[in-house]
């Protein structure tokens, strides 16, 4: 007996409960599937669906063994859009049909497949079975060998790759979507789209998988290198689609012949990008893949947007970067990302407001800068317009190291529709603010500049650009690398002196710490990641003293030592710090400091991350549908926000 539609959205939520990562039913979320599929109860609390092909029952869900199989759902849906929207009668499909090889009959079945109009002659394959976009390619692969089919479909519900094998040559393309029953796949590369079709939900963490599988395994090119350079001529696309073409066609996109689509994507696109954008990449710099591996990526990248997302998206492209620079940054002196929690605990801690502006001297891929974007989104500006101004005028960073910046360039030229205030300059040393390549960064730094009490010194300082007016610096500046005989470097900070004497040499994060001091005004806020020598070792009394005369000790976190690893072991605190005012404001003596140790890092000691569990040991998942992380620097900021109201700062009244 067939259950109520509600009960059916029960059953379906229950089989999906926890397999969100996996088996998400994004691609059929323009479906009341409740409404499409029959459930019905055949044994007590086991659930068996129609099959909408045979007309068959098929087991769905155990109750009380919990066991369920959400790719027999994923199945009944694929079987239901391509009936209902891409128009293929059910007498031309056919589900767990075994797969030929030569003459042997594989023991897998293929879960779906659509035939040609002489319904024998195999034309779409469908798997909905593996949950792994390399296991599920490599079936595909393997499926449309075999079967001479011409076009293999891999789906969870979620992510999609669609396979295309122009026979008789020998590779596999990439196609965006698969022909409806009237179309043939020459139809699919003459279809223009507008800017407003684009989607704006998409996970890129599997565009950037499929792409590296497809296109850039073997190709001898650096990976990240070639993914960014499509990443700004698409952003390039965009950006002209909205802005000058009445119609908004975007032409970053697949065409029949590969060579045209490498026309399009390098020549109009991504060399003009280039000149937008300087200072991302070098101005002779050409997307260097062949054209038919090209048009496999573009086939993967040409129906997403990247413009104007909302924060779910972003943080998803965001996730998606931090992905693609692991590997490339792998040893680098220094150099990781963040931790999310640790920069979304700082953020909270210092509560940026909408009109303050935030600079991060050492931005590295731009994590600081994206979620104070959030924080002031989600409390302050609630519509686009406001955003995009918010993006484009109050967030700047700084980064000398190629790859980082341009994930934060590209991050921030999303969130500002085009603009962005990300630099490639040195902060440390005022001797690279003074060469022709700063210029951008000068112009866009110039209001910002320090007025000073008399004119000599405001004439260097529009030299050196070392006294700024932030309101707020967030930043986890590099540890590793000292800067042993620049005496032109030490000579301009006063940490780098002792008893009147430049040092040989001075660790970078403690020229920071000098440095940060500058860039902001009195009575602006900071959050600075620093190894815990730096507030415990009895060799750096020096620097102690340096931060008391200079500034209000907010709060002391110490971060457990696997946070940052696997890149570093090292333990770790973040410092909040308040400047204080004018000469003519007197530094208290004697004030209350916040301190805090983590005792839950969110990751264990191979570096790997620590997931939340319920009671039956089942990850928990957020509203985004990913993990949650099991860590105590959420609770750390609550008390923290306690600490601040019951002491009356000011930026938290």
């Amino acid at each position: 007996m067939s259950i109520p539609s509600q009960k059916t959205k029960k059953i379906i939520e229950q089989i999906f409960k926890n397999e969100i990562l996996k088996f998400g039913l994004e691609e059929f979320k323009d479906y009341k599937i409740e409404e499409i599929l029959e459930i019905r109860e055949k044994e007590k609390n086991r659930f068996y669906i129609k099959d909408l092909k045979t007309n068959a029952d098929r087991f769905v869900y155990d109750i009380q063994k919990q066991s369920a199989k959400p790719e027999e759902v994923v199945r009944q849906l694929w079987l239901y859009k391509l009936n209902k929207y891409y128009k293929y009668p059910f007498d031309r499909i056919a589900t767990e049909k075994s797969v030929h090889f030569g003459r042997e009959i594989h023991a897998k079945a293929a879960d779906i497949i659509v035939y040609k109009k002489d319904k024998i002659t195999p034309y779409i394959i469908i798997e909905v079975k593996k949950p792994d976009v390399k296991k599920g390619i490599d079936q595909l692969k393997t499926y449309l060998n075999a079967e001479g089919s011409e076009i293999g479909v891999w789906s969870n519900g979620r992510e999609k790759v669609i396979l295309y094998r122009p026979y008789p040559k020998e590779f596999e393309d990439s196609l965006s979507d698969i022909p409806k029953a009237d179309q043939t796949i020459d139809d699919l590369f003459k279809i223009k789209r507008k800017w407003s079709e684009l989607n704006p939900k998409f996970d890129f963490t599997e565009i950037v998988k499929q792409i590296e599988e497809l296109a850039l395994a073997g190709s001898g090119t650096n990976v990240f290198e070639e993914i960014f350079k499509m990443i700004y001529a698409k952003l390039y696309d965009e950006k002209l689609a909205k802005e000058r073409r009445t119609d908004q066609e975007v032409i970053f996109r697949k065409y029949k012949e590969p060579e045209k689509t490498y026309d399009v994507i390098n020549d109009e696109l991504f060399k003009q990008a280039v000149k937008e954008w300087p200072d991302i990449f070098e101005p002779t710099d050409k997307i260097r893949l062949s054209p038919m591996r090209l048009s496999i990526c573009a086939g993967l990248m040409e129906k997403i947007r990247l413009l104007e997302l909302g924060q779910a998206e972003m943080e998803a492209v965001d996730h998606a970067f931090e992905y693609l620079i692991t590997e490339v940054s792998k040893g680098k002196k220094g150099q990781y990302f963040t931790p999310l929690h640790v920069i979304k605990m700082c953020v909270k801690m210092l509560n940026p407001k909408e009109d303050e502006y935030i600079i991060d001297p050492a931005c590295g891929s731009g994590g600081f800068l994206l979620h104070t974007m959030y924080h002031v989104w989600e409390k302050y500006l609630k519509n686009n317009e406001a955003q995009k101004n918010y993006a484009q005028k109050y967030l700047f960073g700084i980064d000398f190291d190629d790859n980082m910046r341009r994930i934060s360039q590209a991050l921030m030229l999303i969130a500002g529709d085009g603009k962005h205030h990300i630099f490639k300059r040195n902060s440390l040393d005022a001797r690279d603010w003074q060469e022709i390549e700063s210029e951008d960064a000068r112009v866009a730094l110039r209001p910002l500049l320090t007025d000073l009490d008399n004119l000599a010194d405001n004439k260097e300082n529009q030299k050196t650009y070392r006294y700024l007016n932030f309101d707020l610096v967030l930043t986890n500046p590099p540890f590793a690398g000292e800067n042993r005989e620049d005496q032109g470097l030490l000579r301009q900070y006063e940490l780098a002196k002792k008893d009147g004497k430049l040092k040989n040499n001075v660790e970078r994060h403690i020229l920071f710490i000098e440095r940060i001091i500058d860039m902001i005004k009195h009575g602006g806020r900071i959050a600075i990641v620093l190894p815990q020598g730096v507030l415990n070792n009895t060799n750096m009394q020096y620097v102690r003293e340096f931060l008391f005369d200079k500034a209000r000790i907010l709060a002391v976190v110490g971060l457990h030592g696997n946070t940052f690893k696997p890149h570093t072991g090292t333990k770790t605190s973040v410092l909040f710090l308040q400047k204080w005012g004018k000469k003519e404001d007197k530094p208290f003596k004697d004030y209350p400091i916040f301190m805090a140790v983590s005792q839950k890092s969110g990751k264990d000691n191979s570096g790997d991350y620590v997931f939340k569990k319920d009671q039956n040991g089942k990850p928990i998942f957020n509203i985004n549908g990913k993990k949650s992380v099991d860590h105590d620097l959420d609770e750390i900021a609550d008390k923290f926000i306690e600490f601040a109201k019951e002491n009356k700062f000011e930026f938290w009244r």
